[in-house]
């Protein structure tokens, strides 16, 4: 543990400066506080907060900063107070303080919603002061390397998935890198120590192959940009292992077919340096296609600049180059804590966090986000993605992630025009709104008032932001009608017993009814969690029903009965006579593979084995029978199958679709447009088949089809 006096003489070793007195009062103050607390390695609990205090300094941060890291857990986990530490460290320690203390045990659910309302807190005070967030990973970094003395494993796996999940993308988000690094690696220890040991294995096994193969490639490197002229500095940096399992995993290869498992880094004085020597490098050596990026042209979201590209390099080596100037290899290297090693008089720590667009885009999906948990999802998605850059067509550009679409672009741009866009232009050409997003495309999004968010886009945006806008959408939309159906159903509860309804009886029931407003309590009867009648007996309690209403059919009732198909293809695993149901959610076909449900009332339902409707049955596993198909080649009976597909909005596109169908012996029995633009429309078809493979055929022909856009079986 680090003493007080090493603390303080590292501190003013890089800022002289440094309030000295302020650090000692912090570290004895800490260290009164937890007094004879222990940790689960049996250390005195202060060695936390002065490791943490110590990873701080290590970057160089300010004083206010490293009295944050010796008080950070004094509020949570002492009898010391927020007006404690303000009286004697002032207002700025006291919110710094705060910012990264959990505020109080918060009563919920489970470790999921804990978890998320924890991060949306420390979302909220990072955006004031990214000093809170630095703090943060600190204390999270110097947990995960006592995660070991755990002695319970979920503990430690929750923790390790945890700091998978969020610290280590936000440690690469403002790009500190060697923090991003040592959390993954202690992370993937705990989460999947076979696969980390086998590829450090392999790791050895090639530096004992290769001998200095790193150095032989630095030197051939420095030697062939000398002889050009360009004094660069080069250095070899290999990778570490769970970066190499991720994109092992990413990328569906084997260990031998990554080729940059050891990244070149050339440092040169300036930008012109830096496209001379990658001029240099393609002239010298073979590109390996598809490996370069620019991000000097276009950083990525944390002020990352460099330029990428791959060769097969010295030794007919593939490699990894990375050109950079002195100042790009600062920030890749520290991120925004680089702004401590440089700091300027009129710097301001507060605008520093401001200055990330990425995280502004997360304060906004925690105003859109419904639940914790929801908002946790949608960040997630936010902060893993890999990116691609668009740009608009005044040359705005915007970093998108992996598999983003013309939505999420336009709910990039502003929520408005994401929550009004009918059609986009991808490159000048018309394109349907669910296509996938490339670098360097440009994007131009049409808007029309009358336009609101479809369900379908939620189906296939990729944005964290775009999916949260769509649900609040969905969510206050559905509010009204549920809110339309239960008023309805209420008036007519009390109409039909000859009861007065009025506002003054309903707002007198409402905390009984446990509603806080009317329009909450006609929703929960619209949605079906409480019913006409019960809204009536909490207004008048003691109702009764008056005698007509034996009379009354209900609406099933009154329906005419039709008379339903037997199934004609026998299916194995059943009683004789047992009665069997299709699923119309998943649709199954002979030769899918399938399963039946006990359903009460209605026999045997039978599901694809992939239905996601399962999911609810997975606790009742009396209720699945195993059954098959058993099919004779006499048999002409026809299964109905749906389809999703997007046609060009021009004419003959519907005959087409049917003509296609129908000379492939499939039988159209329903049609639903499903969302409609200018250019495009979206349609399910129900199609009568006999089995899956003739619906494979269908598909394949209507993809053939130059007037179709896309056709996919739809399970859902």
């Amino acid at each position: 543990m680090m003493r007080q006096f090493q603390l303080v003489e590292k501190v003013r070793s890089y800022d002289p400066s440094a309030d000295e007195e302020a650090l000692n009062r912090a570290y004895v103050f800490s260290m009164k506080a937890h007094g004879t607390q222990q940790r689960a390695s049996g250390d005195p609990y202060f060695s936390h907060p002065v490791e943490v205090a110590g990873i701080l300094s290590e970057k160089k941060l300010d004083t206010a900063s490293i009295v944050t890291g010796l008080l950070h857990d004094t509020v949570e986990d002492t009898v010391a107070t927020l007006d404690d530490i303000e009286r004697l460290f002032g207002d700025e320690i006291s919110r710094l303080v705060d910012g990264v203390t959990k505020l109080g045990q918060l009563e919920l659910q489970s470790d999921q919603t804990k978890q998320a309302e924890n991060f949306r807190k420390l979302l909220l005070a990072m955006s004031e002061d990214i000093r809170v967030l630095l703090v943060k990973l600190a204390d999270r970094l110097q947990k995960m390397r006592t995660l070991s003395y755990i002695p319970k494993p979920e503990k430690r796996a929750r923790i390790a998935r945890e700091t998978m999940d969020i610290y280590a993308p936000l440690a690469e988000r403002i790009g500190i890198r060697d923090w991003k690094d040592e959390l993954e690696d202690l992370a993937f220890t705990e989460l999947n120590a076979d696969a980390r040991a086998s590829i450090l294995n392999r790791l050895g096994f090639l530096r004992e192959q290769g001998e200095d193969l790193v150095g032989q490639v630095v030197n051939e490197l420095e030697q062939t940009l000398a002889a050009e002229g360009v004094k660069a500095r080069v250095l070899g940096r290999e990778k570490k292992a769970y970066s190499i399992w991720r994109k092992m995993q990413r990328r569906d290869v084997e260990f031998g077919q990554l080729s940059d498992i050891v990244a070149f880094r050339i440092i040169v004085d300036n930008i012109e340096d830096c496209y001379r020597t990658l001029g240099i490098i393609h002239n010298r050596y073979q590109v390996v296609p598809g490996r370069f990026k620019d991000y000097i042209s276009i950083p990525k979201p944390n002020g990352y600049s460099s330029i990428h590209t791959g060769v097969m390099g010295p030794q007919m080596q593939r490699v990894e180059v990375q050109i950079r100037t002195q100042s790009m290899h600062e920030i890749a290297e520290l991120g925004v804590a680089a702004h401590w090693q440089y700091k300027q008089g009129d710097s301001d720590p507060v605008k520093e966090g401001t200055q990330y667009r990425w995280l502004r885009e997360l304060l906004e999906i925690l105003e859109h986000a419904a639940e914790p948990e929801e908002f946790l999802e949608h960040t997630k998605l936010e902060m893993f993605a890999d990116q691609v850059f668009c740009f608009t067509p005044k040359g705005d550009l915007f970093a998108m992630p992996f598999g983003a679409t013309p939505v999420d672009f336009a709910y990039a741009v502003h929520t408005d025009v994401g929550n009004t866009c009918v059609a986009a232009k991808i490159n000048g050409r018309i394109m349907p709104l669910r296509t996938r997003l490339k670098n360097g495309d440009q994007v131009e999004i049409t808007t029309s008032k009358a336009q609101t968010p479809s369900p379908a886009w939620e189906a296939f945006v990729a944005t964290g932001k775009a999916r949260a806008c769509i649900r609040r959408f969905i969510r206050s939309q559905r509010l009204e009608q549920y809110e339309s159906l239960g008023r309805e159903i209420v008036e007519k509860a009390f109409s039909r017993d000859g009861y007065e309804l009025t506002r003054k009886a309903i707002k007198g029931v409402l905390k009984k009814l446990d509603a806080e407003n009317e329009v909450e309590l006609y929703a929960a009867v619209g949605e079906g969690q409480i019913t006409g009648r019960d809204v009536l007996e909490a207004v008048y309690p003691g109702a009764k029903r008056r005698d007509n209403q034996k009379n009354i059919v209900s609406l099933e009732e009154a329906r005419p009965k039709q008379k339903k198909k037997s199934h004609a293809i026998p299916i194995k695993g059943l009683i004789p006579g047992m009665a069997v149901h299709f699923a119309g959610c998943c649709h199954p076909l002979p030769g899918d593979r399938i399963v039946g449900i006990v359903t009460t009332g209605k026999g045997v339902t039978i599901h694809t084995i992939d239905c996601e409707t399962l999911e609810a049955f997975q606790e009742a596993p009396e209720r699945w029978i195993d059954v098959a198909w058993e099919r004779e080649s006499s048999d002409e009976f026809q299964h109905t199958a749906r389809i999703h597909t997007i046609l060009s909005n021009t004419p003959g596109s519907l005959g087409t679709l049917s003509t296609v169908i129908g000379r492939d012996g499939g039988n159209i029995s329903n049609l639903k447009v499903t969302n409609r633009s200018v250019d495009f429309f979206e349609l399910l078809v129900d199609i009568e088949v006999m089995d899956v493979k003739q619906l494979t055929d269908i598909i394949a022909a209507l993809r053939a089809s130059s007037v179709i856009h896309a056709v996919e079986r739809q399970r859902g």
